[in-house]
């Protein structure tokens, strides 16, 4: 058998049956239905904030988010994360400029922050990464001083809590990703999260063409909206997605069992006053210590069916595509941790004997 990066949860067969049951007598099949409506209230519970707004995937509402809040010129954002973000940035007629990260766990370093603002800045886009939490006291304070939007790609981080706090209330707006391969996932899906009610007909707004309503077309827009059977998905798996992070702490722990304090590896650890969802297991081998690069292990691993992920490699700020088109920004820690950080597999039922094979070919090799 396989052993890959990452496997979807997903209910009983049955239970997904039933969920979309409803939706042969009624044929409403997208275009915000019961379904949609209902996950929307589930999600804001669950994430404990005030307003949620489906899309048909993540990407689309970043950039969805991004358009509703009018941002022009500059948007300072982290390098060290997957396409999407810088992508959405660029999407939007805006220039990426990039501060770098925090060797701790790698998100981005606000110590850093200021030194790239400018008068063109007009907001911050960080990334929580792996399921690690930014330093959001100290990124809200320098937005209020600079009088700039903050919005969080909380892609990796849903569930997670700051104290007894959402992570999707902080900054003017969060985006989640429930991508099948998320630890909560729609299928295809994402949303996001915020407390200006103002929002709410934007994001509407940008999700359904531009359209106000049937008669009038207020913005240039597209369409992203989530359909019902997304949203099925969504609210059966919501039930289970306690149990399923309980699960995934399981793997994580034993991780950290075969692999703290072996030299030359640097194991993902827990953040204090953060509660988890242990969405990934990242490790950093440094190879004059260690003895092998984090290539020749994923390497080695994939000889022995175990596939894990160089994630994030490359860097965006090393994309071809933006070569020529903006200032690139230096950012060596994260080029470090592009070089050697492999993510291992990592899900709800991935088993200690799984997590011993893997650990016993790493340290082997």
């Amino acid at each position: 058998m396989k052993i890959n990066v990452t496997r979807s949860s997903m209910p009983s067969f049955e239970e997904y049956i039933e969920e979309i049951k409803p939706l042969w007598d009624s044929r409403w099949l997208t275009n915000m239905g019961a379904k949609h409506n209902e996950l929307e209230e589930s999600l804001c519970n669950y994430l404990l904030c005030k307003n949620v707004s489906l899309f048909t995937n993540g990407h689309l509402a970043l950039e969805a988010v991004i358009a509703s809040l009018n941002l022009t010129g500059e948007v300072i954002t982290t390098p060290f994360t997957f396409a999407s973000t810088t992508q959405a940035i660029v999407r939007n007629g805006l220039t990426p400029v990039f501060c770098d990260i925090n060797p701790e766990d790698y998100t981005m370093d606000a110590s850093k922050i200021e030194s790239l603002i400018t008068e063109k800045t007009s907001a911050i886009i960080p990334v929580h990464v792996y399921g690690n939490v930014c330093d959001v006291e100290k990124i809200e304070k320098i937005a209020k001083k600079h009088n700039l939007k903050v919005i969080y790609d909380a892609a990796h981080t849903f569930g997670v809590k700051v104290g007894n706090k959402g992570i999707g209330s902080f900054g003017d707006a969060s985006m989640f990703s429930f991508h099948a391969t998320k630890v909560f996932n729609t299928i295809e899906g994402g949303c996001v999260t915020y407390s200006d009610d103002t929002l709410t007909q934007k994001l509407q707004i940008q999700k359904n063409f531009g359209m106000k309503d049937s008669e009038n077309y207020t913005e240039i827009a597209g369409n992203s909206k989530m359909n019902e059977f997304q949203a099925a998905m969504g609210l059966c798996n919501l039930r289970h997605v306690d149990k399923e992070i309980e699960k995934r702490k399981k793997a994580v722990q034993r991780y950290m069992e075969r692999l703290n304090g072996i030299k030359g590896i640097t194991a993902w650890k827990e953040q204090k006053g953060v509660t988890h969802n242990y969405a990934y297991f990242p490790v950093m081998f440094d190879k004059d210590v260690f003895g092998a690069s984090r290539d020749e292990i994923a390497q080695k691993l994939s000889e022995n069916g175990i596939f894990a992920r160089k994630y994030f490699y490359p860097l965006t700020n090393e994309f071809e595509c933006y070569k020529g088109k903006f200032t690139l920004q230096s950012t060596p820690i994260a080029k470090k941790a592009a070089s050697e950080v492999l993510t291992l597999p990592l899900y709800a039922d991935l088993t200690s004997e799984d997590v011993d094979l893997i650990c016993d070919i790493i340290l082997n090799v």
